[in-house]
């Protein structure tokens, strides 16, 4: 065997793994962009689901509260007024605090998304 045939022996030994590496990289990167999208729609779906039922939970739970409200001071109108005074304050709040709330989800997502 002369160098010759050993050096292109070597060669295409290289160039058979560095395509086979190369496959194992693209089917790795697939295998985690589909982990990835899947993580981020079952979240999504989550999210809207819990946040669907707790937006019908909220609604009730302002309603009743109203209307309680409404019967201790015997003034619907009035227990209306408080009712909406009360979420203002509470979107006030969150409006306030709204870049921390981004900072926190920025960071479990990078958490999700990072692992």
């Amino acid at each position: 065997m002369s160098v010759l045939e050993s050096l292109n022996e070597t060669s295409n030994k290289a160039v058979n793994l560095g395509e086979e590496y190369l496959t194992k990289t693209q089917e790795y990167y697939e295998l985690k962009v589909f982990q990835q999208l899947t993580a981020t729609v079952v979240m999504f779906c989550k999210a809207a689901i819990l946040g669907s039922l707790g937006f019908l939970i909220l609604i009730l739970l302002i309603v009743a509260g109203t209307l309680a409200l409404g019967n201790l001071i015997g003034n619907m109108v009035y227990a209306c007024l408080i009712s909406a005074a009360i979420l203002c304050a509470v979107g006030a709040v969150v409006y306030a605090f709204r870049t921390r709330i981004e900072n926190l989800i920025v960071r479990g997502m990078s958490k999700q998304f990072f692992n």
